[in-house]
């Protein structure tokens, strides 16, 4: 591991244990050159999930382009980010229980619509009029009434 402060390469392990998330180790680590304290965090590589677009072309899943989604959509709105992080694992682990190495930009859309929809209804119908591309106030229409009918 790399020093942040001195970039030498050769540290050592002072402390190891769970992150919150308990997905994590969090490591406190010492410089054998500077002696700079600093933190790292272990996690379990799993295999990249790929995103089959709407145009057939494919990329690697990137959990932050979820994430910038849905700050936009929640904006203004009484979300803190901390929710936002946990919308965004809950989703990825839908996505993981798939089983599939493959997932379409659409299953992504409605796992993410289906959480964002029970964290704020504003956030929701934001997210969904770019999601869901709007050409009019029609299909806004439909979206407002499913969320009313539903409330």
């Amino acid at each position: 591991m790399k020093c942040p402060n001195c970039a030498h390469q050769n540290s050592k392990v002072i402390d190891s244990r769970h992150a919150e998330d308990l997905e994590s180790i969090r490591r406190r680590r010492e410089c054998e050159s500077c002696h700079a304290r600093f933190t790292t965090f272990e996690r379990i590589e799993l295999s990249p999930l790929v995103v089959v677009k709407k145009d057939g072309t494919r990329e690697v899943f990137n959990r932050e382009k979820v994430l910038d989604g849905l700050i936009r959509a929640c904006e203004k709105r009484p979300v803190s980010y901390a929710e936002l992080e946990q919308l965004v694992e809950r989703v990825i682990q839908q996505l993981r229980n798939l089983n599939q190495s493959e997932v379409s930009s659409n299953e992504i859309g409605e796992a993410v619509m289906k959480e964002l929809v029970e964290l704020d209804q504003v956030a929701y119908v934001r997210f969904a009029s770019v999601y869901k591309e709007f050409k009019d106030i029609d299909q806004l229409k439909e979206v407002l009434i499913h969320l009313t009918k539903k409330s």
